[in-house]
């Protein structure tokens, strides 16, 4: 067994170090759930996603074409090279592939904890796909409890609640498997019927709750690794095991509101506009200009491309969409004498040919685009209401500039 302390640059980490999850899963050729989901969610969530893969399938949206397990030699070989020289802050395990690689990544779990007291350790007992394929045997569901004897959570869905107990209460086949195993379990009710949907967290001690209403489509592939992945995410970060789960639980949910629609069947969520939405930190996501005039303000936003999202016109509110998911909006107050004294910067890559498409559609500009000393080059234009706006491009000079200061 390898070393499993932390990599040697760990002492140099900064003061908001970057999370270093590991990821025990199978790969999703359809790149919907598994690995690639789990890589996804913890990346954009501002971690560094590792990986360790148990087996590779053949699937996409519709079902599992084929499943290749990768033999637990090599499953604990990629554990330790990245362990022993990246370190470790929480682990996510997904599909597991056997039940003899089950039993082998769950000892070498139990030996890093031993070495790293209170490394979290979150488990989604995979057991079959969205589409309904099969993804473990029974002889590897029933090793599934080495793996929850080493875990800080387990994630299942009401199905694998049922299996892994044969209780049908989901809540005493919970506290079944917290009795047995000592570990927190998530109950997930998203295969419950009904609109309104309930998950539990289970702990010794304690039991938290939270209700939702179903968010209809088709994009739900990859729900469970996406949550559980962020869960661990949070848990590395310092989140309590509750909060860490309401935060994913949120992440999750505007996944799906964000789905692509892709696939003919069960598609993969949107895990890809969400870092606004959920994260660490105060994050600048929305901003509010004054208005006076409701319809001219809404018919000028929208022809600067912004999506409209929120229509209002009996409040005088207006909210708009940008790529990415930053969120702009306009509150009419017909007797304000506004002031320009900030101003509001779309940045863009296509700089020069949208603002040259913008003027030929009638939108004025005070100036066109022009290179500023600070590196970024700007286009200036005002609302009707004059509330100044940049269009521009800064690529790495906005966040990282020559002059930067230093943590």
């Amino acid at each position: 067994m390898e070393n499993f302390a932390p990599g040697k640059g760990s002492k140099a980490r900064s003061v908001t170090p970057t999370a270093r999850i590991l990821i025990i899963a199978g790969s999703d050729s359809g790149g919907g759930a598994g690995i690639q989901a789990d890589i996804k969610t913890v990346a954009l969530l501002g971690g560094h996603p590792m990986t360790a893969v148990t087996a590779v399938t053949a699937q996409n949206t519709l079902g599992v074409d084929a499943i290749h397990p990768i033999p637990a030699e090599m499953i604990l070989a990629q554990i330790d090279t990245v362990v022993a020289d990246i370190g470790v802050d929480a682990v996510k395990i997904g599909m597991i592939g056997s039940a003899f690689a089950a039993k082998q990544v769950a000892s070498r779990l139990q030996e890093m904890k031993a070495a790293q007291p209170g490394l979290p350790i979150v488990f989604d007992p995979v057991m079959a796909s969205t589409s309904g394929g099969s993804l473990a045997d029974d002889s590897t569901i029933a090793a599934f409890g080495r793996l929850m004897d080493v875990a800080t959570v387990a994630t299942p869905n009401l199905p694998e609640l049922k299996r892994l107990t044969s209780e049908e209460d989901p809540v005493a086949a919970a506290l079944h498997l917290v009795g047995e195993h000592g570990c927190a379990v998530l109950i997930k009710g998203g295969h419950d019927e009904g609109n309104a949907l309930a998950d539990a967290l289970i702990e010794e001690d304690n039991m938290t709750s939270w209700q939702g209403q179903r968010i209809e489509t088709t994009s739900t592939h990859g729900t469970g690794c996406t949550l559980a992945s962020a869960i661990a995410l949070f848990l590395a970060q310092g989140s309590s095991l509750s909060d860490a789960v309401a935060r994913a639980r949120e992440f999750v949910r505007v996944a799906l509101h964000d789905g692509p629609g892709l696939g003919n069947g069960a598609g993969p969520i949107g895990q890809s506009n969400v870092r606004l939405d959920v994260g660490a930190g105060p994050r600048l996501n929305q901003v509010t200009v004054t208005g006076t005039n409701y319809r001219r303000s809404t018919e000028f936003y929208r022809s600067l491309g912004l999506k409209q999202i929120i229509d209002s016109p009996d409040t005088g509110y207006a909210r708009f969409e940008t790529a990415g998911g930053v969120t702009l909006s306009v509150q009419i107050d017909p007797h304000e004498k506004i002031q320009a004294t900030t101003a509001i910067y779309l940045e863009c890559d296509d700089l020069d040919e949208r603002v040259e498409q913008l003027a030929r559609s009638g939108i004025a500009f005070e100036h066109g685009p022009r290179n500023q000393p600070w590196m970024w080059r700007e286009a200036r234009l005002r609302d009707p209401d004059g509330n100044i706006i940049f269009f521009y491009k800064a690529g790495e000079a906005r966040r990282f500039p020559p002059w930067r200061m230093e943590n």
